[in-house]
């Protein structure tokens, strides 16, 4: 199921909102993987044809990859593809499951929203800090826990109901907006 359905008309102004946040996840870590690919192929090149390694390569890509592992959290949430055990929950007749649901995303906005707050924390307490090769603010990479956190709350918050219901979406690529534009 994808996240819009054209043929139910045209999408409602939260249907957009929604949209929206999900391709610029997206786009966000689309670029940021992209990015890092041309930096460390470069970096190879550089270190095996000239004999000379770009310095501040590897730990920028580490601090991307930290920030594309925190943002591509909320749509891995989406997709159903986070790790879970079902099995009890299975067991259980459908009133039960669904408090147990309930419960289960409670917890989880519970936890992000604590985690959200603790990684400013933490991105403020560092931020004076340099990291070593490029002498950026040692928070940045921290900086990417209390988005990525928030980013995944506002997921769960936007589909509660399909959560609930483990009725989990399939995100549509970026691609498939200009198809469904000539279609």
């Amino acid at each position: 199921m994808a996240i819009s359905d054209s043929t139910a008309g045209p999408p409602s102004f939260a249907g957009r909102l929604e949209h929206g946040f999900v391709r610029l996840n997206q786009a966000l870590i689309i670029l940021l993987m992209a990015s890092m690919a041309v930096l460390v192929f470069a970096n190879v090149v550089m270190r095996y044809v000239f004999n000379q390694s770009i310095f501040w390569v590897e730990e920028f890509t580490q601090i991307q990859m930290i920030w594309v592992a925190y943002l591509g959290a909320g749509l891995a949430l989406r997709e159903g593809r986070h790790v879970a055990v079902d099995m009890l929950q299975d067991l259980l007749p459908a009133p039960l499951r669904r408090a147990v649901r309930w419960l289960i995303a409670l917890a989880m906005a519970l936890f992000l929203l604590t985690l959200a707050v603790l990684g400013v924390q933490i991105a403020a307490f560092t931020w004076n800090q340099e990291t070593p090769a490029m002498g950026l603010p040692a928070g940045l990479p921290y900086l990417g826990i209390p988005l990525g956190a928030a980013a995944m709350l506002l997921h769960l918050l936007i589909f509660w109901r399909q959560f609930i219901a483990r009725e989990f979406v399939q995100v549509e690529e970026i691609g498939d907006d200009a198809e469904e534009a000539h279609a």
